[in-house]
């Protein structure tokens, strides 16, 4: 699991593309699904929680075809992923 946050311009916008021109790419890159939070503090940001690994995800942001599906979809910032800090069993 990848969880991710970026800003965007529309939320509307986003979600159009990110389900459609975005779900293909990340599939091609191993995705197995992605649920996608609003933030409370900042209408802009997005928390996204990928069913991927890590060599999925690095895979998919150094793809050069992907910064222009970013910019369609009306990114502010890079998606970054949250770093890791600890994992529980419960």
């Amino acid at each position: 699991m990848i969880l991710a946050t970026t800003k965007v311009e529309d939320f509307d916008r986003f979600l159009k593309v990110f389900s459609t021109t975005s779900a293909v790419k990340r599939k091609q890159h191993g995705s197995k699904g992605a649920t996608v939070f609003r933030d409370p503090a900042e209408a802009d940001r997005l928390w996204v929680l990928f069913d991927w690994d890590e060599k999925g995800w690095q895979s998919f942001v150094s793809d050069p075809e992907v910064p222009p599906i970013m910019k369609e979809a009306g990114h502010k910032t890079k998606p970054q992923a949250a770093p890791f800090a600890v994992h529980y069993s419960a």
